[in-house]
Protein backbone atom coordinates (compact mmCIF):
# COMPACT_ATOMS: atom_id res chain seq x y z
CA UNK A 1 0.00 0.00 0.00
CA UNK A 2 2.97 2.31 0.51
CA UNK A 3 3.57 2.38 -3.26
CA UNK A 4 -0.05 3.24 -3.99
CA UNK A 5 -0.09 5.99 -1.37
CA UNK A 6 3.17 7.44 -2.69
CA UNK A 7 1.74 7.51 -6.22
CA UNK A 8 -1.45 9.19 -5.02
CA UNK A 9 0.40 11.81 -3.00
CA UNK A 10 2.77 12.73 -5.80
CA UNK A 11 0.00 12.80 -8.40
CA UNK A 12 -2.26 14.90 -6.18
CA UNK A 13 0.39 17.54 -5.65
CA UNK A 14 1.01 17.64 -9.41
CA UNK A 15 -2.63 18.36 -10.13
CA UNK A 16 -3.76 14.99 -11.49
CA UNK A 17 -7.51 14.41 -11.14
CA UNK A 18 -8.81 11.95 -8.54
CA UNK A 19 -10.20 9.63 -11.21
CA UNK A 20 -6.94 9.64 -13.15
CA UNK A 21 -5.01 8.85 -9.97
CA UNK A 22 -7.26 5.87 -9.21
CA UNK A 23 -6.85 4.58 -12.78
CA UNK A 24 -3.09 4.94 -12.48
CA UNK A 25 -2.97 3.00 -9.21
CA UNK A 26 -5.05 0.19 -10.71
CA UNK A 27 -2.85 0.12 -13.81
CA UNK A 28 0.08 -0.58 -11.49
CA UNK A 29 -1.73 -3.67 -10.29
CA UNK A 30 -2.63 -2.11 -6.95
CA UNK A 31 -6.02 -1.57 -5.38
CA UNK A 32 -7.63 1.85 -5.24
CA UNK A 33 -7.31 3.88 -2.07
CA UNK A 34 -10.09 3.81 0.51
CA UNK A 35 -11.53 6.98 2.05
CA UNK A 36 -9.60 6.40 5.27
CA UNK A 37 -6.36 5.98 3.34
CA UNK A 38 -6.99 9.16 1.38
CA UNK A 39 -7.76 10.90 4.68
CA UNK A 40 -4.39 9.82 6.08
CA UNK A 41 -2.73 11.01 2.90
CA UNK A 42 -4.31 14.45 3.30
CA UNK A 43 -3.23 14.59 6.94
CA UNK A 44 0.37 13.88 5.92
CA UNK A 45 0.28 16.62 3.28
CA UNK A 46 -1.34 19.03 5.76
CA UNK A 47 1.40 18.42 8.33
CA UNK A 48 4.13 19.16 5.81
CA UNK A 49 2.36 22.21 4.42
CA UNK A 50 1.53 23.72 7.82
CA UNK A 51 5.11 23.24 9.05
CA UNK A 52 6.29 25.08 5.94
CA UNK A 53 3.73 27.89 6.13
CA UNK A 54 4.28 28.51 9.84
CA UNK A 55 8.08 28.32 9.94
CA UNK A 56 9.93 31.20 11.64
CA UNK A 57 11.30 33.88 9.32
CA UNK A 58 14.82 34.92 10.22
CA UNK A 59 16.90 37.90 9.13
CA UNK A 60 15.87 40.83 6.92
CA UNK A 61 13.71 40.55 3.80
CA UNK A 62 14.18 43.81 1.86
CA UNK A 63 11.85 42.98 -1.06
CA UNK A 64 8.43 41.35 -0.89
CA UNK A 65 6.30 40.34 -3.89
CA UNK A 66 2.58 39.70 -3.49
CA UNK A 67 0.09 38.48 -6.06
CA UNK A 68 -3.34 36.89 -6.22
CA UNK A 69 -4.87 34.07 -8.24
CA UNK A 70 -8.58 33.39 -8.02
CA UNK A 71 -10.13 29.96 -7.44
CA UNK A 72 -13.66 28.71 -6.89
CA UNK A 73 -14.69 26.93 -3.72
CA UNK A 74 -17.78 26.03 -1.73
CA UNK A 75 -18.59 28.11 1.32
CA UNK A 76 -21.88 28.59 3.13
CA UNK A 77 -23.70 26.41 0.63
CA UNK A 78 -22.60 28.58 -2.31
CA UNK A 79 -19.85 28.48 -4.91
CA UNK A 80 -17.71 31.59 -4.46
CA UNK A 81 -14.55 33.03 -6.00
CA UNK A 82 -11.71 33.72 -3.59
CA UNK A 83 -8.22 35.15 -3.89
CA UNK A 84 -5.25 32.89 -3.19
CA UNK A 85 -2.43 35.20 -2.12
CA UNK A 86 1.21 34.15 -2.41
CA UNK A 87 4.05 36.06 -0.74
CA UNK A 88 7.60 35.76 -2.08
CA UNK A 89 10.58 37.63 -0.65
CA UNK A 90 14.33 37.95 -1.07
CA UNK A 91 16.58 37.88 1.99
CA UNK A 92 19.94 39.57 2.42
CA UNK A 93 21.66 36.43 1.13
CA UNK A 94 19.98 37.10 -2.22
CA UNK A 95 17.79 33.98 -1.93
CA UNK A 96 14.13 33.82 -2.91
CA UNK A 97 11.68 32.10 -0.61
CA UNK A 98 7.94 31.65 -0.54
CA UNK A 99 6.99 33.11 2.83
CA UNK A 100 3.34 32.20 2.97
CA UNK A 101 -0.07 31.90 1.37
CA UNK A 102 -3.60 32.77 2.38
CA UNK A 103 -7.12 32.50 0.98
CA UNK A 104 -9.04 35.80 1.15
CA UNK A 105 -12.65 36.60 0.23
CA UNK A 106 -11.51 39.89 -1.32
CA UNK A 107 -8.45 42.12 -1.65
CA UNK A 108 -9.70 44.74 0.79
CA UNK A 109 -7.18 46.49 3.02
CA UNK A 110 -8.31 44.65 6.16
CA UNK A 111 -7.52 41.24 4.64
CA UNK A 112 -4.15 42.40 3.35
CA UNK A 113 -3.35 43.81 6.79
CA UNK A 114 -4.28 40.53 8.51
CA UNK A 115 -2.02 38.56 6.16
CA UNK A 116 0.93 40.93 6.56
CA UNK A 117 0.52 40.84 10.35
CA UNK A 118 0.66 37.04 10.23
CA UNK A 119 4.00 37.31 8.42
CA UNK A 120 5.41 39.82 10.92
CA UNK A 121 4.39 37.55 13.80
CA UNK A 122 6.57 34.86 12.23
CA UNK A 123 9.51 37.26 12.06
CA UNK A 124 9.19 39.18 8.78
CA UNK A 125 11.19 42.40 9.08
CA UNK A 126 13.36 44.78 7.10
CA UNK A 127 10.97 45.10 4.15
CA UNK A 128 11.87 48.18 2.13
CA UNK A 129 9.54 47.70 -0.80
CA UNK A 130 6.47 45.64 -1.68
CA UNK A 131 5.94 44.81 -5.37
CA UNK A 132 2.47 43.99 -6.68
CA UNK A 133 -0.28 44.81 -9.12
CA UNK A 134 -2.39 47.90 -8.40
CA UNK A 135 -4.22 47.32 -5.10
CA UNK A 136 -4.90 50.39 -3.00
CA UNK A 137 -5.75 48.17 -0.03
CA UNK A 138 -2.41 46.41 -0.28
CA UNK A 139 -0.53 49.68 -0.70
CA UNK A 140 -2.11 51.09 2.45
CA UNK A 141 -1.55 47.90 4.45
CA UNK A 142 2.11 47.69 3.40
CA UNK A 143 2.71 51.20 4.64
CA UNK A 144 0.87 50.70 7.95
CA UNK A 145 2.06 47.20 8.84
CA UNK A 146 5.52 47.08 7.28
CA UNK A 147 6.44 50.76 6.93
CA UNK A 148 7.44 49.87 3.39
CA UNK A 149 7.19 51.60 0.04
CA UNK A 150 5.28 50.15 -2.90
CA UNK A 151 6.20 49.35 -6.48
CA UNK A 152 3.34 49.02 -8.96
CA UNK A 153 4.11 46.22 -11.41
CA UNK A 154 5.31 47.86 -14.60
CA UNK A 155 3.91 45.16 -16.90
CA UNK A 156 0.45 45.31 -15.35
CA UNK A 157 0.53 49.09 -15.49
CA UNK A 158 1.28 49.05 -19.23
CA UNK A 159 -1.66 46.70 -19.78
CA UNK A 160 -3.92 49.03 -17.80
CA UNK A 161 -2.61 51.96 -19.82
CA UNK A 162 -3.14 50.35 -23.22
CA UNK A 163 -6.67 49.31 -22.25
CA UNK A 164 -7.48 53.04 -22.54
CA UNK A 165 -6.29 53.22 -26.14
CA UNK A 166 -7.88 52.01 -29.38
CA UNK A 167 -6.33 49.02 -31.13
CA UNK A 168 -4.71 51.01 -33.94
CA UNK A 169 -3.00 53.40 -31.52
CA UNK A 170 -1.67 50.82 -29.04
CA UNK A 171 1.73 50.26 -30.77
CA UNK A 172 2.52 53.99 -30.89
CA UNK A 173 1.49 54.69 -27.31
CA UNK A 174 3.32 51.60 -26.06
CA UNK A 175 6.51 52.61 -27.86
CA UNK A 176 6.57 56.16 -26.51
CA UNK A 177 5.87 55.03 -22.93
CA UNK A 178 8.70 52.49 -23.12
CA UNK A 179 11.16 55.31 -23.74
CA UNK A 180 10.74 56.23 -20.07
CA UNK A 181 12.03 52.83 -18.98
CA UNK A 182 15.12 53.15 -21.14
CA UNK A 183 16.37 55.96 -18.90
CA UNK A 184 19.06 54.93 -16.41
CA UNK A 185 19.01 58.01 -14.22
CA UNK A 186 16.13 58.33 -11.77
CA UNK A 187 15.57 62.07 -12.21
CA UNK A 188 15.74 61.77 -15.99
CA UNK A 189 13.22 58.94 -15.91
CA UNK A 190 10.75 61.09 -13.97
CA UNK A 191 11.34 64.02 -16.29
CA UNK A 192 10.82 61.82 -19.36
CA UNK A 193 7.64 60.38 -17.79
CA UNK A 194 6.13 63.85 -17.49
CA UNK A 195 7.20 64.74 -21.03
CA UNK A 196 5.50 61.63 -22.40
CA UNK A 197 2.33 62.27 -20.40
CA UNK A 198 2.12 65.83 -21.68
CA UNK A 199 2.77 64.75 -25.27
CA UNK A 200 -0.16 62.29 -25.07
CA UNK A 201 -2.54 64.55 -23.18
CA UNK A 202 -4.33 66.15 -26.12
CA UNK A 203 -5.11 62.93 -28.02
CA UNK A 204 -5.20 60.44 -25.12
CA UNK A 205 -6.38 62.29 -22.04
CA UNK A 206 -7.23 59.07 -20.15
CA UNK A 207 -3.69 57.80 -20.70
CA UNK A 208 -2.11 61.04 -19.52
CA UNK A 209 -4.27 61.13 -16.40
CA UNK A 210 -3.30 57.56 -15.49
CA UNK A 211 0.36 58.47 -15.96
CA UNK A 212 -0.08 61.51 -13.71
CA UNK A 213 -1.60 59.30 -11.04
CA UNK A 214 0.86 56.40 -11.26
CA UNK A 215 4.24 58.08 -11.82
CA UNK A 216 5.83 57.53 -8.41
CA UNK A 217 4.34 54.06 -7.93
CA UNK A 218 5.61 52.74 -11.28
CA UNK A 219 9.07 54.35 -10.98
CA UNK A 220 9.68 53.49 -7.32
CA UNK A 221 12.24 50.83 -8.30
CA UNK A 222 14.50 53.56 -9.74
CA UNK A 223 15.55 54.48 -6.17
CA UNK A 224 17.62 51.29 -6.01
CA UNK A 225 20.92 50.28 -7.58
CA UNK A 226 20.72 49.64 -11.32
CA UNK A 227 21.82 46.01 -10.84
CA UNK A 228 18.63 45.31 -8.84
CA UNK A 229 16.09 47.15 -10.94
CA UNK A 230 15.33 44.40 -13.48
CA UNK A 231 14.09 42.20 -10.62
CA UNK A 232 12.15 44.98 -8.87
CA UNK A 233 9.94 46.66 -11.45
CA UNK A 234 7.38 43.86 -11.65
CA UNK A 235 5.99 40.60 -10.31
CA UNK A 236 8.16 38.32 -12.45
CA UNK A 237 9.18 36.12 -9.47
CA UNK A 238 5.53 35.08 -9.19
CA UNK A 239 4.57 34.73 -12.86
CA UNK A 240 5.75 31.14 -13.25
CA UNK A 241 4.42 30.20 -9.82
CA UNK A 242 0.98 31.60 -10.61
CA UNK A 243 0.87 29.91 -14.00
CA UNK A 244 1.59 26.51 -12.48
CA UNK A 245 -0.81 27.12 -9.60
CA UNK A 246 -3.57 27.99 -12.08
CA UNK A 247 -2.89 24.85 -14.10
CA UNK A 248 -3.15 22.61 -11.05
CA UNK A 249 -6.16 24.30 -9.47
CA UNK A 250 -8.02 24.18 -12.79
CA UNK A 251 -7.86 20.38 -12.60
CA UNK A 252 -9.82 20.51 -9.36
CA UNK A 253 -12.35 23.03 -10.65
CA UNK A 254 -14.30 23.73 -7.46
CA UNK A 255 -12.64 23.14 -4.10
CA UNK A 256 -14.76 21.77 -1.23
CA UNK A 257 -13.42 24.37 1.25
CA UNK A 258 -10.53 26.75 2.00
CA UNK A 259 -8.49 24.03 3.69
CA UNK A 260 -8.40 22.05 0.44
CA UNK A 261 -7.05 25.10 -1.39
CA UNK A 262 -4.33 25.63 1.21
CA UNK A 263 -3.41 21.93 1.04
CA UNK A 264 -2.91 21.84 -2.73
CA UNK A 265 -1.41 25.31 -3.20
CA UNK A 266 0.73 24.93 -0.07
CA UNK A 267 2.17 21.66 -1.35
CA UNK A 268 2.96 23.31 -4.68
CA UNK A 269 4.64 26.25 -2.95
CA UNK A 270 6.71 23.90 -0.78
CA UNK A 271 7.88 22.13 -3.92
CA UNK A 272 8.77 25.44 -5.60
CA UNK A 273 10.61 26.66 -2.51
CA UNK A 274 12.75 23.51 -2.46
CA UNK A 275 13.65 24.15 -6.10
CA UNK A 276 14.71 27.73 -5.35
CA UNK A 277 16.80 26.56 -2.37
CA UNK A 278 19.25 24.78 -4.68
CA UNK A 279 19.22 27.33 -7.51
CA UNK A 280 21.53 30.31 -7.94
CA UNK A 281 21.01 33.49 -5.92
CA UNK A 282 18.28 35.75 -7.24
CA UNK A 283 20.08 38.98 -6.33
CA UNK A 284 23.73 39.92 -5.66
CA UNK A 285 24.60 39.73 -1.95
CA UNK A 286 26.99 42.67 -1.96
CA UNK A 287 24.38 45.06 -3.39
CA UNK A 288 21.74 43.92 -0.91
CA UNK A 289 24.13 44.26 2.02
CA UNK A 290 25.18 47.77 0.98
CA UNK A 291 21.54 48.78 0.49
CA UNK A 292 20.40 47.42 3.87
CA UNK A 293 23.30 49.23 5.57
CA UNK A 294 22.13 52.54 4.05
CA UNK A 295 18.97 53.76 5.83
CA UNK A 296 18.61 56.64 3.36
CA UNK A 297 17.33 54.34 0.62
CA UNK A 298 14.61 52.83 2.82
CA UNK A 299 13.49 56.25 4.07
CA UNK A 300 13.32 57.59 0.51
CA UNK A 301 11.08 54.73 -0.64
CA UNK A 302 8.83 54.77 2.42
CA UNK A 303 8.28 58.52 2.01
CA UNK A 304 6.88 58.17 -1.51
Amino acid sequence: MFSAMAVIQEAYIHGVSTRAVDDLVRAMGLTGASKSQVSRLCEEIDERVQAFLNRPLEGDWPFLWLDATYVKLREGGRIVSMAVIVAVAVNTDGRREILGITVMPSEAETFWADFLRSLTRRGLRGVQMVISDAHEGLKAAARKILGAGWQRCRVHFQRNLLARVGKTNKPVVSAVVRTVFAEKDRDQAHARWREVADSLRERFRDVAELMDEAEHDVLAYMAFDESLRAKLHGTNPLERVNKEMKRRTNVVGIFPNRAAVVRLVGALMLEQNDEWAVSRRYMPVEKLTAMCDDPHTAMTIAAQ
